[in-house]
């Protein structure tokens, strides 16, 4: 996924703050391309059937594409099938490299080469697929998102999170428990199969032109669809393909949202069933929930209608109904129940915290990085080991929505056993920490973070 995240959390101001204060010439790329978005976005707003028929030639204007440039590297990621780094382009000459691209897309010469797949081990033991693209083709894609966005940020409702400027799995959460709290305690726990690999093209690119009709953008989006993938020496894929998008592609995130906004759009429209039923929404990229104090089979087959005519289809194993109040239910990570209060048996309260699988995805993650660095100095230990415990810990602290006390203590109680095994074996006799409370003196003399003790956000910027 982290490819996929390149330039999720960017920042669209709301139109109402645009300020034109400098003169073009005196602004940087992102100030010119947020100028650009506010304005873009405005007019999707105020005109919600205004299609857009001239965007292409905005997306190789050279700020546009030093700003996509800027963000691709900013994500990291590994290089693509042609083993280019960010480092080689930029020893090249970065300037030449963001001119010549820009010379392809200016005179649609531009075609992207095949995206390298690589596998990635899911919790459950399995491996799904992820497209790596090259660097020239994600700045390519970043460009052509950062254009197209802000049209389609206009139409987005908002019981949508995923993958967008400003907004997190944190929203969807808080959304959740405000239905719950409102009392829509029934809950369609959804799952989609194979979500990505099954958007049809057509249909997705049919959904695009009701807002963009600039054949250009179309042709471009359609050549990043149909890009052949290329794993072990064999290429798959290409110009017969008719489905899916790669997961790793800069775009992907973004096509794959504007083809379930019909989903929300139908779910949320004040006529539909759904609504007249009292039934919610909240999606985060392909995974979703119904919310509401009744949730019938009929609707459900109504649901499901919608998604076959759509070509895509319900994981039926592993979606279901629950009725929160009697049984939790997981959703982005987090686990959902309602408890009794430790102060007050007679209270009951929506406890959300973080799962049990996460938990345990959390340590299998520390168990591998301490096997692979070996015997790096206490100082390297705590750096390596920080950033996965910081990460952590963003992720599951909702100030006044999520309880992370019980799972900090145990995730302490964790480090303080492992660090102490670790330390303790003969090859690590040399160590200063060996037969000492490692946990403790990584924590008082170089840094490591103590879960249990850390209130708040963890700042990001710092090691």
């Amino acid at each position: 996924m982290e490819l996929m995240k390149e330039g999720n959390q960017q920042n669209i101001r709301p139109v109402e703050q645009i300020q034109p204060q400098k003169k073009r010439k005196d602004m940087s790329a992102g100030e010119r391309l947020q100028l650009l978005q506010q304005k873009l976005y405005l007019k999707a707003q105020q005109e919600p059937g205004y299609k857009f028929y001239i965007l292409y030639d905005k997306v190789f204007l050279l700020y546009i594409l030093q700003e996509a440039y800027r963000r691709v590297k900013l994500s990291g990621g590994s290089p693509g099938i042609d083993g280019r780094t960010f480092s080689e382009i930029e020893k090249e000459g970065l300037d030449e490299f963001l001119e010549n691209l820009k010379e392809e897309l200016r005179t649609r010469t531009y075609r992207p080469s095949p995206v390298k797949r690589a596998w990635i081990k899911k919790t459950d033991g399995g491996y799904r697929p992820l497209g790596i693209p090259t660097i020239k083709d994600r700045v390519a894609q970043m460009a052509c998102k950062l254009v197209i966005e802000p049209i389609f940020e206009a139409d987005f409702e908002d019981s949508s999170h995923g993958f967008r400027p400003k907004r997190s799995a944190h929203d969807a959460i808080c959304q959740i428990k405000e239905h719950l709290q409102s009392g829509k305690t029934a809950v369609y726990d959804a799952d989609l199969s194979k979500y990505f690999d099954t958007i049809p093209h057509e249909k997705l690119l049919k959904t695009l032109r009701l807002r963009i009709t600039d054949p250009r953008i179309l042709h471009l989006i359609k050549l990043w669809l149909k890009a052949p993938v290329v794993e072990d020496g064999k290429t798959t894929g290409g110009k017969k393909n008719k489905v899916g998008t790669p997961q790793g592609g800069v775009i992907s995130p973004l096509l794959a949202n504007i083809y379930l906004h019909l989903l929300d759009r139908i779910v949320n429209n004040p006529r539909s069933t759904f609504a007249r039923a009292g039934v919610r929404i909240v999606r985060y990229a392909d995974d979703f929930v119904l919310m509401g104090r009744y949730i019938s089979d009929s609707l459900i087959v109504q649901l499901k209608g919608i998604l076959e005519r759509m070509e895509l289809h319900v994981n039926e194993t592993k979606s279901h109904i629950v009725q929160a109040r009697q049984q939790p239910f997981d959703f982005l990570g987090f686990t959902i129940r309602y408890d009794r209060s430790i102060y007050n048996q007679h209270q009951r309260f929506w406890h959300i915290k973080p799962s049990e699988k996460s938990c345990k995805r959390l340590r299998r993650t520390i168990n591998a990085r301490l096997k692979v660095i070996g015997h790096y100095s206490p100082r390297a230990v705590a750096k390596e080991l920080n950033p996965l415990l910081r990460g952590w810990l963003n992720y599951f602290h909702i100030e006044k929505v999520s309880y992370t006390q019980v799972a900090r203590k145990k995730l302490q109680w964790y480090l303080r056993e492992r660090l102490h095994r670790y330390y303790n074996r003969k090859s690590q006799r040399k160590t200063s920490l060996h037969g000492q409370q490692a946990f403790e003196r990584l924590v008082r003399e170089y840094g490591l973070i103590d879960p249990y003790k850390t209130s708040g956000l963890v700042p990001l910027r710092n090691a």
